[in-house]
C-alpha cells in the first residue's frame, strides 16, 4: 500500500500545480539520503485527522504556484524546527531571534500571501472577462465583461466560501482539481505554440539569453518558488511527519513544478518572443476558442489557489493578535476582513507585473533566502563558511543582493502594464485574410 501511495504521489505531482508559473516564468523570459527520525509534530485538536502524503503533496505543489524554490531551503526550514524543538515558522524564528524576529517574520508572512491573493484576483479579472465575452450576446459593454464585477462574483461564489474552511487538509481535493486544470492549460499552450507561433514574427534579439537588468526577474522567481510560509502547515498534515518523508515530498514537488514551469516557458515564449506579457493569456487573441478554453481553466486554477494563501494570512493574524485558536465567530470575521481588503485592492489596481516584482523582492526573498538560513546558522554549531553551514551563508548573501539590487531596478526600470490591450498581430491576421487557429 505504501509503494502504491508513493507511485500516486510521483505520478500526480509530475503534472501538478504550476499555473501561476504560466505568467511568472514568461514574465521572467521577457526580461530575459536523510534519516527517518520523527520530528516534533504540530499539536492537533481531538478528532482532527492527518492527510495522506498524496493530499499533502497536492497542497504543497498548489502553494508552490507558485509557490517552491530550492528544495534545500525548504528542508532547511524543517531542520531548523527540529533543532529548536518548534513546529511552526513563527515559533522557530521567535526561539532563535526573540520577539523582534517574530514580529518581522509575521509581517513578511502576512504580506507575501496577502499580495499573492491580490495578484490572483487581478489575474482572475483579466482572464475570465475574456472568457465571458465569447458567450453569445456578451459584448465589451456587458456586465460580465467588467473585471470589477467578475472579481466580486468569483470572490463571493468561490474564494470566500473555500477560504472559510478551518482544516487545510480539506483543500487537498481542490488542489488535485488545480493539478488537472494545469495539465490542461499546458496542453493548450503547447498546441498554440505549434499552430499559432509561426504566424507571429519574432522580435529583435528574441533569443538573447539575458539582458543586464535580468536581476528584476529574480524577485519574480522568488515569488514563484516560495512555499516556506505554509510549509509547516503542510508538513503537519502528513500522517508520518518525518524528515525522510518531508524530503521526499519536497524533492518531488519542487522538481515536478520546475519541469512543468519550464514547459510553459518554452512553449509560451517561443510563440510570442518579446511580445510576451506577464499573463500569457493577454497574448492570445480574443476570438481564439482554444485559448478561451485555456483561460477558463486558468481562471479556475487561480481561484482554487487563493484559499491556501488565505489560510496563512489568517493563521499569522491569529498568532499575533490572539495567540490561541480562533473561535468560530473570530474565524469567520477575520477571514471576511482579509478577503474583503484583498479584493478591494485588486479592484483598484490591475498591473500584475509590478505586483509580482514587489512581492518577490520585499517579501519572498527574505522568507526564502535569508530567514531560514539565519535560523539554521544560529542553531547549528561551527563557523559560517564551513561544513554544512557554507550553503546557508551563501543563501543569505544572495538574498541581500537580490533585495537591494532588485528594489533599485524596479525603481529605475518599471515594467509596462498593457492590461486588456488586443495585440497587433490579432488585427493583422484578420485583415490579411489569414484565419486564426480556433
Amino acid at each position: 500500500m505504501n509503494n502504491r501511495r508513493r507511485v500516486c504521489v510521483v505520478l500526480s505531482l509530475i503534472t501538478n500545480y504550476c499555473s501561476l508559473f504560466l505568467f511568472i516564468y514568461l514574465f521572467i523570459l521577457q526580461l530575459n539520503n536523510e534519516e527517518g527520525t520523527t520530528l516534533i509534530p504540530p499539536q492537533k485538536a481531538a478528532g482532527e485527522t492527518r492527510s495522506s502524503m498524496i493530499y499533502a503533496s497536492f497542497n504543497f505543489i498548489n502553494s508552490i504556484i507558485g509557490s517552491g524554490i530550492i528544495d534545500y531551503s525548504i528542508i532547511l526550514l524543517i531542520k531548523g524546527g527540529n533543532l529548536s524543538g518548534t513546529n511552526s515558522y513563527q515559533s522557530l524564528v521567535q526561539s532563535t531571534f526573540g520577539f523582534p524576529g517574530f514580529l518581522i517574520l509575521s509581517g513578511l508572512q502576512f504580506l507575501y500571501p496577502f499580495i499573492a491573493m491580490i495578484s490572483y484576483n487581478i489575474t482572475t479579472g483579466d482572464t475570465l472577462t475574456k472568457v465571458f465575452q465569447r458567450i453569445p450576446g456578451v459584448g465589451p459593454d456587458h456586465i460580465l465583461a467588467e473585471r470589477h464585477f467578475v472579481v466580486l462574483l468569483s470572490t463571493l461564489a468561490f474564494t470566500l466560501p473555500l477560504s472559510l474552511y478551518r482544516n487545510i487538509e480539506k483543500l487537498g481535493k481542490v488542489s488535485f482539481l488545480s493539478m488537472v486544470l494545469t495539465f490542461t492549460i499546458l496542453i493548450t499552450v503547447i498546441i498554440r505554440a505549434a499552430t499559432f507561433g509561426p504566424q507571429i514574427p519574432p522580435t529583435e534579439n528574441a533569443w538573447a539569453f539575458a539582458k543586464w537588468n535580468a536581476i528584476q526577474a529574480v524577485g519574480v522567481m522568488s515569488f514563484a518558488f516560495i512555499c516556506h510560509h505554509n510549509s509547516f502547515l503542510i508538513y503537519g498534515s502528513l500522517k508520518q511527519p518525518t524528515l525522510a518523508n518531508w524530503t521526499r515530498v519536497t524533492h518531488v514537488s519542487v522538481g515536478s513544478a520546475l519541469i512543468i514551469s519550464a514547459a510553459f516557458a518554452v512553449a509560451g515564449y517561443t510563440t510570442f518572443t518579446g511580445y510576451t506579457q506577464g499573463d500569457i493569456f493577454e497574448n492570445y487573441c480574443r476570438n481564439d476558442n482554444l485559448a478561451t478554453f485555456g483561460r477558463f481553466c486558468f481562471g479556475l486554477s487561480i481561484i482554487t489557489t487563493f484559499p491556501l494563501e488565505c489560510f496563512v494570512t489568517r493563521e499569522v493574524l491569529s498568532n499575533v493578535i490572539c495567540s490561541r485558536d480562533l473561535t468560530k465567530a473570530e474565524h469567520v470575521a477575520i477571514t471576511f476582513v482579509i478577503v474583503s481588503v484583498c479584493t478591494s485592492v485588486s479592484l483598484a489596481y490591475d498591473c500584475l507585473g509590478v505586483v509580482l516584482e514587489l512581492n518577490g523582492v520585499l517579501n519572498a526573498t527574505p522568507l526564502i533566502f535569508i530567514i531560514p538560513s539565519a535560523c539554521f546558522l544560529k542553531l547549528s554549531p561551527g563557523r559560517w563558511f564551513q561544513g554544512e553551514n557554507f550553503i546557508p551563508t551563501i543563501l543569505i548573501l544572495i538574498g541581500l543582493f537580490v533585495m537591494i539590487t532588485g528594489l533599485t531596478m524596479i525603481g529605475l526600470y518599471p515594467q509596462d502594464c498593457s492590461h486588456g490591450v488586443e495585440m497587433y498581430y490579432c488585427a493583422g491576421a484578420n485583415t490579411s485574410g489569414t484565419a486564426l487557429p480556433v
